[in-house]
């Protein structure tokens, strides 16, 4: 029992900009460890454009929080396409440098731009999205809580970039920014393991946005990268983490992935940091030339950076395992609506 008079502690406010490709897998399992956590007070998701159609993800989205029975938390919409890139750039690329495994949005007879939403498997939400754009709903938010939003980055950094842009003070208002990305030793895990999982979709999609987040002076940024690999979606876990007969248990079995935890990592790292084992501080930048590494993320040593706006990033390295598979598996139980 709390002392009469004991402060309360501190709830960490989280704004989730991701690119919320579903139903089911990484990108919509990321909301789990965050919904209902106590230490978190989700201020909002922003939406963009990654793995789907950004118009897609905030349905899917909105679906998903109905079926976990969350009504209260804000779905943003965002960025519809990248910065730069476009499906005829990414193609080009691809003739010159190789294939690209998975290309999000822009996969085989997919359009250049954004379509219709089509019927959705899990059925269509009755929730509504905000009226408001990602890139200004960040920005009001961290005014409005200056040095306490860690924005986590699960998917491409376009609503970042435009809000780095739209207004200079954002990066430093934050808090923190943890985000899926800067996987920068995996060039032999595309060999050895799989090809998609050790290609770094998220900085690879919009290069240039990525470049604009990691050199704008948030206080702090964490790279959740190719240490997210080997935490696969299992049936063990699958099991484990629907032991409850709820709504969300039976989403989770019917559009169960086995592929790596990336999204549901990052963001329980967030709720979580004692999962963090070991990091490695570096100075991290994303290539921009169009060779083989366009949109690879590249670290530096203090000695040898080139000084160009890279910044300090702390790249994990090691993580409890056991302690996230743990934690993930206890956050579906609490979502009973």
């Amino acid at each position: 029992m709390r002392p009469a008079g004991a402060a309360q502690p501190e709830q960490q406010l989280v704004i989730m900009d991701n690119d919320f490709y579903g139903p089911g897998g990484t990108n919509m399992q990321s909301v789990i460890p965050l919904l209902g956590a106590p230490g978190v007070k989700m201020l909002g998701f922003t939406v963009t454009v990654g793995d789907g159609w950004e118009n897609a993800e905030v349905a899917h989205l909105l679906r998903l929080l109905e079926i976990a029975g969350v009504r209260d938390v804000p779905v943003v919409p965002g960025a519809t396409l990248p910065l730069v890139n476009s499906k005829p750039r990414l193609l080009a690329w691809e003739k010159a440098n190789g294939v690209m495994p998975w290309k999000g949005a822009w996969k085989k007879d997919a359009p250049d731009t954004q379509p219709a939403v089509p019927p959705l498997k899990e059925g269509e939400p009755a929730l509504r999205p905000s009226t408001e754009t990602a890139a200004l709903f960040l920005i009001r938010q961290v005014h409005a809580h200056p040095h306490q939003v860690t924005i986590i980055a699960g998917g491409p950094m376009t609503n970042l970039a435009l809000a780095i842009r739209l207004d200079p003070e954002f990066a430093g208002l934050c808090r923190q920014l943890v985000f899926m990305g800067g996987i920068v030793d995996g060039n032999l895990g595309q060999v050895t393991d799989n090809a998609d999982y050790y290609t770094d979709f998220n900085l690879m999609f919009d290069p240039e946005a990525a470049d604009i987040t990691l050199t704008a002076p948030f206080p702090k940024i964490m790279s959740v990268g190719g240490v997210a690999n080997p935490l696969r979606m299992t049936q063990d876990i699958l099991t484990r983490s629907t032991k409850a007969a709820t709504p969300l248990s039976a989403y989770l079995k019917q559009y169960f992935k086995p592929q790596p935890m990336w999204d549901e990592l990052a963001a329980a790292i967030v709720v979580d940091p004692q999962i963090v084992k070991t990091t490695v501080p570096a100075y991290m930048d994303v290539d921009l030339a169009h060779g083989p590494n366009h949109g690879y993320a590249h670290v530096w040593p203090e000695k040898t950076r080139p000084h160009m706006g890279e910044r300090s990033v702390e790249i994990v390295t090691g993580v409890d395992a056991d302690r996230f598979y743990s934690d993930f598996a206890a956050a579906a139980g609490r979502l009973t609506p």
